[in-house]
């Protein structure tokens, strides 16, 4: 009984497999998509800068205002807003590399 049902199995497998290596259709899908995510990328990237400056300021803000008032955990949240921005800025580059 396994035995039959792995051929089975295997028989539909390869089937399938030689129906979408004839279509093209597959291949064709990916490269559009591939292409179309490469060109929204541009604008993906412009987006994710701009809110790593809105973050930047935002956070600089921040941690003049805990500053001027004495705050005692002044170093603490700047060293957390300075990593944020570190990894939103090699987030954006990784994803440069990725969708180049």
């Amino acid at each position: 009984m396994r035995r039959v049902l792995g051929l089975v199995l295997l028989g539909t497998t390869c089937a399938a497999t030689a129906t979408f290596a004839q279509s093209g259709g597959a291949t064709a899908g990916l490269s559009a998509a591939a292409t179309q995510v490469k060109g929204a990328f541009t604008t993906v990237q412009t987006l994710m800068y701009a809110i790593c400056a809105i973050m930047g300021v935002v956070g600089a803000i921040n941690v003049y205002s805990k500053w001027s008032n004495g705050d005692p955990d002044t170093r603490k949240s700047a060293a957390s807003w300075f990593g944020a921005l570190i990894f939103a800025g090699l987030a954006v580059a990784v994803l440069q590399g990725v969708f180049g």
